[in-house]
């Protein structure tokens, strides 16, 4: 499994902005590493997080102007998406996107209901899913943001992944945050047992992300940790790192290892 994240496929301080020339290079990366079956999920970034915010989807419906909030966000995610899908099938890569509101509920925005009926037969015909965060309906607040972090958690628990690649914009886990403290030293690999201890040095968003950023991306994939599935971190902002990542070749970035009972 593939999680694009949206700080590398839009210009996340720039509201509604792509980076159009990751996108096309990453959907080449991704064709070049001749995989025999994918499943990709991508972020919002720019897209979907700055509306979310100002509509404060992801605190549940609470007033009627919210709604047009939801219709809002929703749209602009499928808009990211259309993008995504279109470099891809440029590439001639068969990428099918599947909307998650269309398959998805929550309750108090954890996955309720998920019909994975759709995407089992995509794969099973050799296509490309590519799905993403979304505003979805939730059983007890009305509606709520359902991350793609938690979306490719459940994704890679369900079809047992072996790993999930996770494309950011660092180059993995660090010490610290590397963007503001410059001696953070980066973590090459690290235990799903050391990782717990570690989360509360992991810094939240500091940009617009209703999602928290590089701690609630963890957090969210601890549970396929927990399956037995491996992550593997890297900086998809670097030319062929993601490439190598798929490929299996050795790429600077953070090997996160699961739990080991797992496999007992």
């Amino acid at each position: 499994m593939v999680k694009l994240g949206g700080s590398v496929i839009t210009v996340k301080n720039a509201v509604f902005t792509p980076n159009v020339m990751a996108i096309h290079r990453l959907a080449k990366e991704i064709a070049e590493a001749r995989l025999s079956s994918l499943i990709l999920v991508h972020g919002g970034g720019s897209f979907g997080h700055p509306l979310a915010r100002d509509y404060h989807i992801a605190e549940g419906y609470n007033t009627p102007g919210q709604r047009l909030g939801f219709s809002k966000t929703r749209q602009a995610m499928m808009v990211l998406n259309k993008l995504v899908i279109d470099s891809f099938i440029e590439q001639h890569l068969p990428a099918v996107a599947v909307q998650p509101s269309a398959c998805i509920t929550t309750k108090k925005g954890r996955i309720n209901t998920f019909n994975f009926t759709s995407i089992q037969k995509l794969l099973s015909l050799g296509f490309i899913p590519v799905l993403y965060g979304d505003a979805v309906l939730d059983t007890d607040v009305g509606f709520t943001i359902l991350s793609g972090d938690q979306l490719t958690s459940a994704l890679a628990i369900f079809f047992t992944a072996e790993r999930i690649v996770v494309a950011v914009d660092v180059d993995g886990l660090f010490t610290d945050d590397p963007k503001s403290n410059p001696n953070a030293t980066l973590l090459p690999e690290i235990s799903l047992s050391d990782l717990r201890g570690r989360l509360g040095q992991i810094d939240e968003a500091k940009t617009v992300d209703v999602t928290r950023g590089m701690r609630g991306k963890i957090t969210e994939l601890i549970p396929a940790l927990e399956h037995g599935v491996q992550i593997e971190i890297v900086n998809a902002g670097r030319e062929n790192r993601l490439y190598k990542a798929l490929k299996g070749e050795p790429v600077t970035g953070t090997t996160i290892k699961p739990r080991v009972d797992c496999f007992d």
